[in-house]
């Protein structure tokens, strides 16, 4: 079942936020790529990382470049990163999904909230890094959600936020204090308690699960491939609540339908 406010057909939706997802990944892309490593974003515009030469803006159209270049730079024929039309793909379909359940404003809050958390994701599997910069918004239009009367109500989303955060937090001073070393992230709680302020309390748990449960497969398949975790490794647990957090918002919103 759908929830429609509505503002057009429903079919619509989908097919406008699908196309909003292709541009908001090409971005998420460059954020992800050139963050970590100290490079501009925004001012420095997109190159070939081996030849050095600008892209014109007809090879920067959201995966049909991708399609087009077979993936390498025509120029030097170096291999473009792959991450780029991936999370221009995710984006897209993070946002059609988001429009088929839900039509109208809540469809646009969860295609940004899956936005979010797929850059959140990325960002954290491979730097290990959930920047406040970008969870900081995550909660606060969580909380705009509430107060513009989206599902779960404002009472809700406070508990969320607050338990999210203080439950990790009190884990990691915990784990901190038996080994002496920690074991969260910094980021960790704060992406919880941002979550909570989308999902409300009663979701949480589940997402802790559905994490947990993730991470154990990463664990199970390493080890199929002979590759056993060892005491030290670590598993980036943002990554593991970002990838669950999603399906549940679409779960509660399908459920509310």
């Amino acid at each position: 079942m759908l929830i429609h406010d509505g503002i057009g057909p429903a079919w619509v939706w989908p097919v406008v936020l699908g196309l909003a997802g292709l541009l908001i990944g090409s971005f998420a892309a460059t954020v992800i790529l050139r963050w970590p490593e100290g490079r501009s974003i925004a001012r420095v515009r997109s190159a070939c990382d081996g030849c050095g030469r600008t892209l014109k803006p007809a090879e920067l159209v959201p995966l049909v470049s991708a399609v087009i270049s077979r993936g390498r730079c025509r120029s030097c024929g170096m291999r473009i990163d792959p991450l780029h039309w991936q999370v221009e793909a995710g984006c897209a379909i993070i946002a059609i999904a988001a429009g088929i359940v839900a039509p109208g404003l809540a469809g646009v809050a969860g295609a940004i909230l899956g936005w979010l958390l797929l850059t959140l994701a990325v960002l954290d599997l491979r730097a290990f890094w959930l920047p406040d910069a970008i969870v900081a918004p995550l909660a606060l239009l969580g909380l705009a959600g509430g107060v513009l009367g989206l599902a779960p109500d404002l009472p809700d989303r406070l508990w969320g936020g607050l338990g999210g955060r203080a439950s990790l937090w009190l884990i990691a001073a915990g784990y901190r204090r038996w080994r002496g070393r920690d074991g969260l992230g910094g980021g960790d709680p704060k992406l919880l308690g941002a979550i909570g302020l989308w999902l409300g309390w009663r979701l949480l748990p589940a997402v802790l699960l559905c994490a947990g449960l993730i991470g154990l497969g990463v664990v199970l398949f390493r080890m199929v491939q002979g590759r056993a975790m060892v005491r030290d490794d670590a598993l980036p647990l943002g990554t593991l609540m970002a990838l669950a957090a999603y399906p549940a918002w679409l779960m509660m919103v399908g459920m509310a339908a």
